[in-house]
């Protein structure tokens, strides 16, 4: 199955890292992928159903996943629950930087679903998780560190 890992080291505090990360509504805003997430039940500020439309490669991704949140920790794990994905499964994760600042982190493991195309999707599949992580991090940064006023 493949995996696939992005991390970015951001100039603010875990804290600010994690409230963007955790604020999963806002990614259609700063993830050009991303079409929609929409909550679909929070049962507490721990446990949440979400569900997405995603963009990858000219086609649209659905699924829904459910989240457990650790906020103390900084992660938060996902699982497809049903989809258009055979497997999708990963967590975000913020934990201080070494140099200041904070170092978010995606790590998703997926399968397309289709074992005969296996072998030839599920690389384009990662490279375009990949990119879509990538762009969105590099978004979440600019927009983390925009000033206090435009926030």
């Amino acid at each position: 199955m493949p995996r696939v890992e992005v991390e970015l080291s951001i100039a603010v505090p875990p804290d600010e890292a994690w409230a963007a990360v955790v604020d999963v509504l806002g990614y259609p805003d700063c993830m050009e992928s991303v079409d929609s997430v929409e909550i679909v039940e929070q049962t507490d500020a721990s446990h949440r159903t979400t569900a997405w439309s995603v963009r990858l490669k000219g086609s649209v991704l659905r699924w829904v996943e459910t989240e457990l949140i650790d906020h103390p920790a900084r992660r938060f794990d996902f699982e497809q629950i049903s989809g258009d994905l055979g497997e999708f499964v990963g967590h975000w994760a913020v934990r201080p930087a070494p140099s200041g600042g904070s170092t978010v982190e995606l790590h998703v493991d997926f399968d397309i679903g289709i074992p005969l195309l296996a072998p030839m999707l599920n690389p384009v599949a990662a490279d375009a998780l990949r990119e879509s992580a990538a762009q969105m991090l590099a978004s979440l940064e600019t927009r983390l560190l925009a000033p206090q006023a435009v926030r």
